[in-house]
């Protein structure tokens, strides 16, 4: 028997709102037309989730480890490796500790500059509550007891070729004076299968540039290839300013994070049995 318009119609909306009461049971201060101080909409936020859901447990069918490190409540900075052309690590993550873990924990994470200036997708971005990576904005966030992910080695990362996968590009220092700064632990993060994603042959960065874009990355394959995920927590760090810390403290606490995510990684990889399964 086939379904009329009507049934296709409930049909496609019980799919796009059945996330809807988990998503209101998150706390989050919004104004009477529905949008936070950063233009997060919680009814948008609950369809992107049933429509990114079926890619997270049957395309990239994400495993995640080390759940038990995160904190129920309170402010956390996760700090993870980035990689994979376009940002699914960071939706994978935020998928992770919304549908892992009770309660479910929401993800706001930093997004680089040029990203709301992409029509239609700097839209998207903002409603789904994700921000502009700003100093500013990530104080306010924290002070308010968000989940905030970070990624330290930002387009570096991201648009490294594949010869040089899992290998950490340099990490800045604003995360950790962040932390210091708002009193909040910092939750390591190794992310695992990102890199197969979208291998490259080339990068026509110049290119890029030309276009508003931090790179142009030419990929050995079209089409992104479906990669096992595997998403490992580690146990926060805290790091506490005082009177005599120094630029040479904080790079060595710097230092500290990033070769955990390292020694993570690399753990990870020797865990794999195959980037697919």
């Amino acid at each position: 028997m086939f379904l009329n318009h009507g049934g296709i119609m409930k049909i496609l909306k019980d799919f796009l709102n059945r996330y809807n009461d988990k998503i209101h049971d998150i706390e989050l201060e919004l104004n009477c037309k529905g949008y936070d101080s950063f233009g997060l909409n919680r009814d948008f936020l609950a369809k992107m989730v049933s429509v990114v859901e079926p890619f997270y447990k049957y395309y990239f069918r994400v495993e995640s480890f080390g759940l038990e490190n995160i904190p129920k409540d309170g402010r956390i900075l996760l700090i993870s490796n980035h990689s994979g052309q376009i940002p699914i690590d960071g939706a994978m993550i935020g998928l992770s500790l919304f549908l892992e873990l009770k309660p479910p924990r929401f993800v706001r994470s930093m997004v680089e500059r040029w990203v709301p200036e992409l029509p239609f997708i700097g839209s998207i971005f903002n409603k789904a509550g994700q921000i502009l990576g700003t100093r500013d904005n990530a104080k306010k966030l924290l002070e308010n007891d968000n989940a905030l992910l970070v990624f330290p080695e930002g387009v570096r990362g991201i648009n490294k070729p594949f010869v040089d996968r899992y290998q950490l590009a340099d990490f800045g220092t604003g995360f950790l004076r962040l932390a210091m700064q708002t009193n909040t632990p910092i939750i390591p993060i190794a992310v695992i299968g990102a890199e197969e994603q979208i291998p490259v042959i080339a990068n026509f960065k110049t290119l890029g540039e030309k276009l508003g874009l931090p790179a142009l990355p030419i990929p050995a394959f079209p089409g992104i290839l479906p990669s096992k995920y595997r998403i490992y927590y580690g146990k926060p760090f805290y790091f506490k300013e005082t009177e005599t810390t120094t630029n040479e403290d904080i790079l060595s606490y710097v230092n500290q994070v990033k070769d955990k995510i390292q020694e993570m990684i690399n753990e990870g990889l020797n865990e794999r049995k195959h980037i697919f399964w």
